[in-house]
């Protein structure tokens, strides 16, 4: 199976580290789990795939990317994200990361993802789950859309809700809700 596959799974919700890493290691895989950035640089052994949250509490995860690929440079980093959007899709690939993932995620579509980013081409590859391709609803496209918006706007909820032309109320609650 997968047992020289070493993953580092850096999150903030603990209960959703726990569930992927008794995932993966039902896989095979030897995953550890860091909590923060500091815990993350700190792990001894290797990784060859590192799945990073993009917001680790009041952190980026974004922010991480540069000092996980100089402490391990073979690494392949996947970005794992309940905020997703095309804007910082593109900021993580441009940073450094092989791949990016949206939340919510199972551990069938973390494993296809690892199998990609590390035997893409290769006879070794293993049999990937697939990843159904479907278009994304109303509701995710403007969510996507508003994170978008709010990026470009540096995080600032009023600017963003001028742009956008809804009340910055309305924009709070919007963004308190997690990706449909």
């Amino acid at each position: 199976m997968n047992t020289r596959i070493r993953v580092l799974i850096i999150d903030d919700d603990k209960v959703f580290c726990q569930l992927l890493d008794k995932g993966l290691g039902r896989l095979g895989y030897q995953s550890q789990t860091a909590h923060n950035a500091e815990q993350a640089l700190g792990v001894e052994n290797q990784p060859d795939v590192i799945l990073l949250d993009m917001r680790l509490g009041e952190e980026s995860g974004l922010g991480l990317i540069l000092d996980l690929q100089l402490k391990y440079p073979e690494a392949k980093i996947i970005v794992v994200t309940g905020y997703a959007n095309l804007a910082t899709a593109v900021t993580a690939v441009k940073k450094g990361a092989s791949n990016y993932i949206a939340k919510p995620v199972d551990v069938k579509d973390i494993h296809a993802i690892i199998q990609e980013c590390l035997f893409d081409g290769e006879a070794e590859r293993m049999d990937a789950a697939t990843i159904p391709e479907q278009a994304p609803s109303l509701k995710r496209l403007e969510w996507e859309h508003i994170h978008r918006v709010l990026e470009e706007n540096d995080g600032n909820i009023s600017h963003t809700a001028e742009k956008l032309g809804m009340h910055r109320r309305t924009l709070q609650r919007k963004l308190k809700k997690h990706a449909p």
